[in-house]
């Protein structure tokens, strides 16, 4: 990966810090992210040069810039880090005064060439958003690679055009297998037992498949998660039936509220709001419009069950208040919500390191979720809040040491705290004439995802003020720097066997070994005096 170029940086320059600091903090927090290096990009490398009198030079770096913009925006990225990344593409071949312009569905970034000022303008419509993990780390790396100065223009293209047109990283059934665990995983982490973990991952595998094959026919997404809460809601209450003929207690609670929660793991519910906190409101509110739609399909298609249910004769039961976790069901959750995250990446084409890194800060999440702050009696929200920033905070860090956007760990290290059961809970008090109920439920949702967008935002800010990048300095800002004189060696034997001083002060006497080995490669014994060792 890349660095930054040693001649422009003030931390490279000798006087400006010591290398102890330096060796401590590359330890601690290893190398910036890409989000990070972009901020202290003001002048145009000389590694890639173009002719920025031509427009087909500037055309094609604009265009390439807007491919990438398209690609990060489907894969998740925020409005603002994408724009980032963006003029880093740009200026790193020249051109620094480029407008970006993103919403929902569109990259366009404009430029003035020439003396007679033309513009040039290049635009790309943003397909569908879909988690992929694997295409956003390989956009990633090149957008390090483009940074360095380490790739040409049309090299550029060709391997950006290469990961737009590159299949998942892994095959359909593991897909369908990571959405599964996950569901189970969840199941567990809502306080259900082995069998309501095995009933949610079949129907989750279902409900994965059905929207597939709906998705295939050019369904609205709308119509493909109301199918989904039908087939949770209409599967558990079947389970929960059949249950009566088996020792086995059945939750229908539990399986409903993890195929809501896998639904919404590939909404951008989080980053909506995320979007809007950092100053990119149009496109936090479309992506909050697109997000609210797609749930009330999840939504309409629970209330279909419901009353399908109830027609056939299988009432749910009510749903049972909880009690308050002991320190073995809380150890149970953690493991359970790190389990769910990296399923969850793995359902989203995750590598095998950012598998790990995953797990690591949910599971860091987690202990602090279950293991402090809800036995010190915090509210729910803020504990999810207060969990989501070390989740940002820790992806932050990890991603440095691992090259991994910080994005990845972002989404999937926040995915234990979904509110799917707060989600369910207001539904169904909505559906049995509780609607006071049912709209503090939904309120509490709301505000659930509120707090984890705000907990990853904050964390990721924390995590880039422990180490900020390096600011390029003005030409006349450059400081003298310290001339340090090396030290001699004072080695022994540096004079002659008559006592006169050696001419060839501070060599250095070669160990016996060393002697043998010269010997033998250049044909001289270590005992001829001819040889100065």
């Amino acid at each position: 990966m890349s660095e930054e170029q040693p001649a422009t940086t003030a931390a490279t320059i000798p006087g400006f810090g010591g290398k102890l600091r330096a060796k401590v903090r590359n330890a601690m927090f290893g190398p910036q992210s890409t989000v990070d290096l972009v901020q202290s990009t003001r002048t145009p490398l000389p590694l890639a040069p173009i002719d920025y009198t031509d427009p087909d030079q500037v055309t094609a770096v604009l265009d390439l810039a807007a491919q990438l913009g398209g690609l990060l925006l489907s894969c998740g990225t925020g409005n603002s880090d994408t724009v980032l990344q963006l003029k880093a593409v740009t200026s790193a071949y020249g051109l620094t005064r480029v407008q970006v312009d993103i919403t929902l569905t569109s990259v366009t970034v404009y430029h003035l060439i020439g003396a007679r000022r033309t513009p040039v303008t290049a635009m790309r419509v943003v397909d569908a958003p879909s988690v992929d993990f694997d295409r956003l780390r390989r956009v990633d790396a090149l957008l390090r690679s483009i940074r360095g100065g380490q790739i040409s223009l049309e090299d550029a293209v060709e391997r950006a055009d290469a990961i737009e047109a590159s299949p998942p990283l892994y095959r359909l059934r593991i897909i369908y297998l990571g959405w599964a665990a996950m569901a189970a995983a969840v199941s567990v982490l809502l306080g259900g037992g082995p069998s309501v973990a095995v009933v949610a991952a079949i129907v989750t595998a279902v409900i994965v498949a059905a929207i597939g094959e709906l998705n295939v026919r050019a369904l609205p997404p709308f119509f493909q998660n109301a199918t989904g809460g039908f087939i949770a809601t209409v599967a558990a209450a079947v389970a929960y039936e059949l249950s009566g003929l088996t020792p086995f207690d059945m939750q229908p609670s539990r399986v409903i509220a993890s195929g809501i929660i896998v639904m919404l793991a590939g909404l951008t519910l989080v980053q909506s709001l995320q979007d809007g906190m950092t100053g990119a409101p149009v496109t936090g509110s479309a992506r909050f419009f697109d997000t609210m739609l797609l749930t009330g399909g999840i939504v309409a298609g629970i209330a279909i069950g419901f009353e399908v249910t109830a027609f056939i004769g299988i009432p749910l039961p009510p749903i049972s208040v909880a009690s308050d976790p002991n320190f073995a069901e809380s150890t149970v959750r953690v493991l359970a919500g790190s389990a769910a995250s990296v399923a969850f990446a793995l359902a989203s084409n995750a590598g095998w390191k950012a598998l790990g890194v995953s797990g690591a800060t949910a599971l860091l999440g987690s202990m602090l979720y279950y293991w402090l702050l809800l036995p010190i009696g915090v509210n729910p929200i803020a504990a999810a809040g207060a969990a989501a920033t070390a989740v940002g905070l820790a992806g932050g860090l990890l991603s440095r040491r691992t090259s991994i956007p910080p994005l990845v760990t972002a989404i999937a290290g926040v995915t234990p705290f979904l509110p799917g059961m707060s989600i369910y809970r207001g539904l169904h008090a909505l559906l049995n004439g509780q609607p006071l109920n049912g709209f503090t439920a939904l309120a509490s949702a709301l505000g659930t995802a509120t707090a984890l967008a705000a907990g990853i935002a904050l964390g990721e800010w924390l995590a880039r003020q422990m180490r900020r990048p390096p600011r390029l300095i003005r030409h006349g800002d450059v400081k003298r720097p310290k001339i340090q004189r090396r030290r001699r060696r004072h080695v022994a034997g540096t004079q002659s066997p008559d006592g006169s001083a050696n001419p060839v002060e501070g060599r250095t006497r070669l160990s016996r070994s060393a002697r043998a080995k010269f010997g033998r490669r250049y044909g001289r014994a270590p005992g001829d005096e001819s040889v100065d060792w």
